[in-house]
């Protein structure tokens, strides 16, 4: 599993985020998912692109 450091607000500093493994499909074709969990919290972000993060939200809207 792939992880990051980034600033997590909830936790007030920066923390391990991972990539849990995708839904929604975007990996399909080789890309990265753009969904990220910060390991001490849970709390998630979405990073990449306007039109994947776009795509994400419509998904989760439709669900």
């Amino acid at each position: 599993m792939d992880s990051r450091m980034w600033p997590c607000p909830p936790c007030g500093e920066v923390t391990e985020f991972v990539q849990p493994p995708c839904l929604d499909g975007h990996t399909d074709d080789g890309g990265e998912c753009p969904e990220w969990a910060c390991v001490h919290c849970g709390a998630a972000v979405v990073m990449g692109e306007l039109s994947v993060v776009a795509d994400v939200v419509r998904a989760r809207i439709a669900a």
